[in-house]
């Protein structure tokens, strides 16, 4: 673009809606990457199957879950927390991937909301685990896996799943912003990932877990919202746990939602 170029795109008039356009611009980009590498998608699908078909047939019959309740069952709410978890590390990837590629540099020359660079890679990747976390009820269909409640309240499960990991793409765009090198994104996620997620009342019951762990394990947020996905689709006290899943919410995007931003002004 030439210098007048810009100069007329700087006199652009803003409006409360601009932010808005820019983000929709940035998630189309994103989501159009996504779709002209169908091998990452595909992979993206394959390993929260594998996960349902390891646990549900290979751990499932050596797991007994207090009140009679199916391992299955226990287990696919959980199952979709940690697909939404793995999920958001794709974000951490693709904002350092953008860094180091210099298409941040690009974005930052042009007169866009700051915001919306951050706000479309996570949209985008909210649309992705659509995609992934639909896939993964049907399997849990298939493989035995049934509602305890009602279907309103399991939509409403999976509502929660997603805006649980949409959540956690803010925590991870601010990784990758942070670290600025794709491979370094992913390495330094997995630390973060997997305690919480192993260390959960995802795979298991926190009861069964030793004494030192099971406040950690409790009261973490990714264990808070596979119980409050849990009690909606199979039973159980639930405003409290859906109360305390939305605060996590709150806290981390009140977080890393500004650091982020701050992070992407700094990024050169």
């Amino acid at each position: 673009m030439t210098a007048l170029g810009l100069a007329a795109a700087d006199r652009r008039p803003h409006s409360l809606l601009t932010p808005v356009r820019d983000t929709l611009a940035v998630t189309r980009r994103n989501l159009t990457a996504l779709f002209r590498v169908p091998q990452l998608l595909v992979f993206t699908l394959i390993q929260p199957v594998i996960f349902v078909l390891l646990f549900r047939f290979v751990f499932g019959g050596a797991i007994t879950i207090p009140g009679g309740i199916p391992y299955v069952d226990y287990l696919m709410p959980g199952i979709f927390v940690q697909t939404a978890v793995f999920g958001s590390m794709v974000t951490a990837i693709g904002m350092a991937a953008d860094i180091k590629s210099g298409i941040i540099e690009r974005f930052r020359s042009l007169p866009m909301s700051p915001s919306a660079v951050l706000a479309g890679r996570t949209i985008a990747d909210l649309a992705r685990n659509v995609l992934v976390v639909a896939i993964m009820a049907v399997v849990g269909f298939i493989v035995g896996f049934r509602i305890h409640t009602n279907y309103l309240l399991f939509f409403c499960g999976l509502l929660l799943v997603l805006a649980f990991g949409y959540t956690l793409s803010w925590t991870f765009a601010l990784i990758g912003m942070a670290v600025k090198d794709p491979e370094t994104a992913q390495a330094a996620a997995f630390p973060i990932i997997a305690p919480l997620v192993f260390a959960s009342s995802v795979f298991v019951p926190v009861s069964s877990m030793p004494t030192w762990l099971q406040g950690f394990a409790t009261h973490q947020p990714v264990s808070v919202t596979a119980s409050a996905v849990r009690a909606l689709m199979i039973g159980g006290p639930t405003t409290s746990l859906v109360l305390q899943c939305l605060g996590w919410m709150v806290l981390i995007i009140a977080i890393c939602a500004p650091w982020s931003v701050h992070l992407y002004r700094k990024a050169v």
